[in-house]
C-alpha cells in the first residue's frame, strides 16, 4: 500500500505521552508530511505539503488553537 504522495513505509510518530492510546501519528517524507489516527492502522492518511505543516505549527504555537482544548 502507497501512503501519501508516494511514500511506501512511512516511520510513524507519536508524542511522548501517547502510550499507546488514542493519538494522531505523524510521518515525513522528502514532498509532505503524513497524519493518520493510531486507532485506525489501515485508515485514512491525510498528507500536507511542508509549507501547509509549517503554517499549522506556528498557529499551534501562536495559541491559535487553545480554545480547541479542553
Amino acid at each position: 500500500m502507497a501512503y501519501g504522495r508516494g511514500q511506501a513505509n512511512p516511520v510513524w510518530r507519536t508524542t511522548l505521552s501517547c502510550n499507546g492510546g488514542e493519538c494522531v501519528k505523524v510521518a515525513a517524507s522528502d514532498q509532505a508530511i503524513l497524519i493518520a489516527d493510531s486507532k485506525q492502522p489501515e485508515g485514512p492518511i491525510l498528507s500536507y505539503s511542508h509549507a501547509e505543516w509549517q503554517q499549522f505549527v506556528a498557529g499551534i504555537k501562536n495559541g491559535d488553537f487553545d480554545d480547541l482544548a479542553p
